[in-house]
């Protein structure tokens, strides 16, 4: 990067040239995801609260249970994609300071390996034995993110190819496999994904999720390295946030029209789903873009706009906050917050404390990261 440009708040200094949508865009999705590890979400959804718009709205943070799509089924592909725009400006400084391909590569491997075998960890916490697993977030973006950069030097065309490429493989394997009892491509744990998932683990997802879903999402991460190069052009700044809208809208319309034929699953990550997740993810990319690095700029004299801190200072460390509250962190968290928060129950009611409960705990997840921030503290692999 050329320079420095301080930014109102403690602390606060951005690159010149750096996108700062990009920071923004990753910590509100870890900051929702964050969320989650508290319980608030389900808490939403308590039956006391059914027919309510607060239930209506929590239903929206939770994943659809088969065929269709909520909000929270987008949060996975929207992190999966932020990696990739960040892979493709982490190469492009790497190289401005003068680090050769091999160098580059030997660290794209490692952190390839540092991920999976973090995401296999997560697995073996709770049953406390050593479980192969790839459905959570970071065994699947070790596959996701070495593909990606294995493909980023080649053509648009080729990059895209590729991901289409895999998805209709995917399609191919669910559609055609002859075992029987897997052969339901649609149909919970009786599909070729569950089918893989018992023979390199040995056990079914309770919640019908399959390792191969890393192959077709694979699409999400190579998009986001795409969508990183565009942004890094030299493009007039509209332009390119009209370009991902626009490429966003038309995959968002794409996969909805394909869910007659090829249903909408998440679990499975089927085409459709890859595609319209996708076009969602170019879409949010373009909004951010223009709220933060255009118009955010343009009225805050070319400096961060100050409430984009509030999210990049968890963005910034997103790998340590998700590896908190994944062990098992935020367990630890709530029990610190709820003797306070419970203490008001008999006044405002047991629900009621037990959501401050969890927004406490949220903030305090928050707090953790902005002590890192305030320390310049930034842990990567």
């Amino acid at each position: 990067m050329t320079g420095l440009v301080t930014v109102e708040g403690p602390a606060v200094v951005t690159p010149v040239g750096r996108v700062a949508s990009v920071d923004f865009f990753r910590g509100v999705t870890m900051l929702l995801l964050a969320g989650e590890s508290t319980h608030l979400y389900s808490l939403l959804v308590t039956p006391v609260l059914g027919g309510t718009l607060i239930a209506a709205v929590g239903a929206q943070f939770e994943h659809h249970p088969w065929h269709g799509l909520h909000f929270w089924d987008l949060v996975q592909p929207f992190f999966m994609f932020i990696v990739g725009v960040a892979l493709a400006f982490s190469v492009a400084s790497r190289e401005r300071h003068g680090q050769s391909r091999a160098r580059i590569t030997r660290h794209a491997l490692r952190r390839s390996a540092l991920l999976l075998l973090l995401g296999w960890a997560l697995y073996c916490i709770e049953p406390g034995r050593i479980t192969f697993r790839f459905q959570n977030v970071l065994a699947q973006l070790s596959i996701t993110y070495l593909a990606a950069f294995l493909l980023m030097r080649r053509s648009f065309r080729l990059q895209v190819a590729v991901t289409f490429a895999l998805m209709a493989l995917t399609e191919a394997l669910y559609r055609l496999f002859p075992v029987a009892g897997f052969n339901q491509p649609f149909v919970p744990d009786h599909n070729f994904g569950s089918w893989v998932d018992l023979l390199i683990s040995g056990e079914l997802s309770g919640g019908h999720w399959v390792s191969f879903n890393a192959v077709p999402t694979i699409a999400h991460t190579v998009w986001g390295v795409l969508a990183g190069q565009w942004l890094m052009s030299d493009r007039p700044a509209a332009r390119k946030a009209a370009r991902l809208a626009l490429i966003g809208l038309a995959g968002v319309v794409a996969g909805f029209a394909l869910d007659p034929v090829d249903p909408i699953i998440k679990r499975i990550c089927t085409a459709s789903f890859v595609i319209v997740t996708g076009g969602w993810c170019l879409l949010a990319l373009a909004a951010c873009y223009w709220a933060i690095d255009i118009r955010g700029r343009q009225t805050g004299r070319g400096a961060v706009p100050a409430w984009v801190t509030f999210f990049n200072v968890v963005g910034m460390n997103s790998l340590f906050i998700y590896l908190f509250f994944e062990s098992g962190g935020t367990g630890w968290v709530l029990r610190l917050v709820r003797p306070f928060t419970m203490a008001g129950a008999p006044l405002v009611g047991e629900l009621s404390a037990r959501i401050a409960t969890s927004i406490g705990a949220w903030a305090l997840l928050w707090v953790m990261c902005y002590w890192l921030y305030r320390q310049r503290i930034v842990i990567k692999i």
